[in-house]
């Protein structure tokens, strides 16, 4: 690998970096996760996908102009998102964790730290097959797609342990 590759590399590693970290600091808007979990209930309640409630904070975020945004508004967008998605996946895995016993919750743990690998290396790989600006706006994508993926494959787990509710 020439130096200059190298350094794109590590360049853009460290912007993927700076997305997740910029975003770990942030809590969701109170009005996005209520959309989003009115969205999750309904297609609950009609036996539906959950999966078609993903993007529907940032889709009306960027205007429905997303071939035209500038990538920084693509990613805060869908980063916002996130953020709601983030919120309900944590209550998921804690609303499953705390009715299981000792051995399942540890088996909950790894589950999940593996889960949390899989999707940072999934959705890296944008930047390490792009190797461009335009990368992280599907870095970003990916990451709000995943872990809304994650928050509903839990909630359905954490639902069946507490009978349903």
């Amino acid at each position: 690998m020439t130096a200059l590759r190298a350094l794109k590399a590590a360049v853009g590693l460290l912007g993927v970096g700076l997305l997740a970290g910029a975003r770990a600091a942030e809590t969701a808007d109170a009005q996005d996760l209520a959309t989003i979990k009115a969205c999750v209930e309904r297609q609950e309640n009609a036996r539906a996908s959950a999966e078609t409630c993903i993007s529907i904070i940032a889709k009306p975020c960027l205007g429905n102009h997303e071939d035209t945004a500038v990538p920084s508004d693509i990613v805060q967008c869908y980063g916002r998102e996130e953020q709601a998605w983030d919120e309900l996946l944590k209550a998921a895995y804690k609303g499953l964790h705390d009715n299981l016993d000792s051995d399942r919750q540890t088996k909950l743990r790894d589950m999940q730290r593996s889960w949390l690998e899989a999707r940072k290396r999934t959705c890296e790989f944008f930047y390490d097959y792009f190797q461009g600006s335009m990368a992280y706006p599907m870095i970003a994508s990916c990451q709000n797609a995943e872990t809304a993926r994650r928050a509903i494959f839990l909630r359905i787990f954490a639902r069946d342990v507490a009978g349903g509710k």
